[in-house]
């Protein structure tokens, strides 16, 4: 950003230069004048600092503390309920980071990390619950440390048994089968 500057405050110069020297010469004047000098500033402007990143272990700590909350279909806020992808996006959202509220549009966010590589706050996305089903349907936010096998999990779930914001694991459960991907969004 500095060079952007200098490179104004140069041209700003040149422009001003040029424009005096095309000047016609006046008539001198009976008094002496002196014309105020021209002064140029060239100011620097600096990008606010950018807030740092957010830690996985808060993310994972807050997302947690959403355990219990119902199920909502489209449901986005604890106090109304959330579905998988708005529990995701409010967890994420609370700490500035920007993901859809689609869990079709999960499976491209932030970038594609390898299972046995997932850490805790990256996103598991898995198919729909229908047999043979290909396309997205349910995600959650790791919670497992790296490596940690079983792979776990918070997420809101809609299963009759036990639905709304809950904890599991891929290994070992219906998930094992539905499992598409991990990405990394922070």
């Amino acid at each position: 950003m500095r060079v952007v500057w200098v490179v104004f405050g140069a041209l700003l110069t040149a422009i001003l230069i040029g424009y005096r020297l095309h000047q016609p010469v006046a008539a001198p004047l009976a008094v002496a004048e002196t014309p105020a000098p021209h002064i140029i500033a060239v100011v620097e402007r600096r990008a606010a600092p950018a807030p740092p990143a957010p830690r996985a272990d808060s993310i994972v700590r807050f997302a947690l503390r959403q355990l219990g909350t119902n199920y909502c279909y489209a449901g986005t806020s604890p106090s109304t309920g959330f579905d998988c992808s708005g529990f995701v996006q409010y967890v994420f959202t609370r700490f500035g980071v920007a993901v859809p509220h689609a869990t079709a549009l999960l499976i491209s966010a932030g970038r594609l990390v390898p299972r046995a590589q997932a850490r805790p706050g990256d996103i598991v996305v898995f198919t729909g619950t229908a047999a043979g089903s290909t396309t997205p349907g349910h995600a959650g936010i790791v919670i497992s440390a790296a490596g940690e096998v079983p792979l776990r999990f918070v997420h809101s779930s809609s299963a009759k048994r036990e639905s709304g914001v809950k904890i599991s694991q891929v290994e070992g459960s219906g998930y094992e089968r539905r499992f598409m991907q991990v990405r990394r969004v922070i």
